[in-house]
């Protein structure tokens, strides 16, 4: 069916991002049996704070979390832990640790996805507080790590290549040929000079192409800027794969009627949805941080069997 022309909404700044974290975490149980997987820590801080500070450092100031049964922890990592803080001061412990954690009173709003329908279905559940207004996508599955070069993480490099080219935005990273198959890529079109993210048109999206059939080895790797008319797609959209409401499906509908375009993140992505890609992520940040790169270099080699 052909897409229906859209109009794009005034070239508006991206203040609101919506997480969906309703998810089940089947995958890690059972740890999550009773702990969401958002909330499940890369060392020290729980997966949900990543994106959460990914998000705040690209000047967004409304989280909006979409939530489901048994996910009550996610927000309260974010609310004031009275009993605690008033703990630590009593014993003069320093309450910097719990900075991150501070969200601006009503900048933190949550909805319910009653009924596991989908992504897409996830983020039209926030159409009412998303408004008229463009808007950032985390999955906090996904984690990003910018390069130590100035450019920030993947949502600071997409907004301030929204700032000049406006419409609609999704991440990209390259694989290598052999792993596209595993993933959603995108049909490039040309590049955009003059921006500083290196910039494609989008085409179309591929999801999950044959081997050897892929358009091209860009997959999309959890981060989105959309206008908001794409809750009107949502809304009179039919299941597609898995029965369920698929994101990917509403983005393909809007391409061509609406600027589409993918940056390639200049940084690192670690697929912390899958038990392989969190221990990966948890060495790699571990071997970067001063306090313990040491320590952790000792005991991987001693566990490798290597002789230091």
């Amino acid at each position: 069916m052909p897409a229906i022309p859209l109009p794009m909404s005034a070239h508006k700044p991206i203040r609101k991002a919506v997480f969906p974290v309703a998810g089940l975490g089947t995958r890690f149980l059972p740890a999550t049996k009773a702990i969401p997987k958002e909330m499940l820590p890369i060392i020290d801080r729980p997966l949900i704070q990543y994106a959460v500070d990914e998000a705040r450092e690209a000047g967004i100031e409304q989280l909006i979390f979409v939530t489901g049964r048994g996910k009550t922890a996610i927000v309260e990592h974010f609310d004031m832990a009275f009993e605690l803080e008033t703990t630590m001061k009593d014993r003069a412990k320093k309450l910097e640790v719990l900075e991150p954690t501070r969200i601006q009173p009503g900048n933190l709003v949550t909805v319910r996805q009653q009924v596991p329908m989908g992504l897409g279905h996830a983020i039209w559940c926030a159409r009412a507080i998303v408004g008229d207004e463009p808007f950032a996508i985390f999955l906090p599955d996904e984690l990003m790590i910018g390069q130590n070069d100035g450019s920030g993480g993947c949502m600071k490099q997409m907004v301030e290549a929204y700032n000049q080219v406006g419409g609609n935005l999704i991440s990209v990273l390259e694989v290598p040929e052999e792993e596209v198959s595993s993933y959603g890529v995108i049909d490039p079109g040309a590049r955009v000079a003059g921006i500083g993210a290196a910039l494609t048109e989008v085409k179309g999206l591929v999801e999950k192409p044959p081997r050897g059939t892929a358009p091209s080895n860009l997959i999309i790797s959890g981060r989105y800027i959309l206008q908001p008319e794409v809750m009107r797609v949502l809304e009179g959209q039919s299941a597609g794969a898995g029965g369920e409401i698929q994101l990917t499906d509403a983005m393909a509908q809007m391409i061509g009627t609406q600027p589409f375009h993918a940056v390639t993140f200049a940084g690192r992505r670690f697929d912390c949805g899958n038990k392989i890609g969190f221990v990966e992520a948890t060495l790699a940040l571990a071997l970067e941080r001063e306090d313990m790169a040491d320590e952790v270099r000792a005991m991987a080699l001693r566990l490798l069997g290597v002789q230091g």
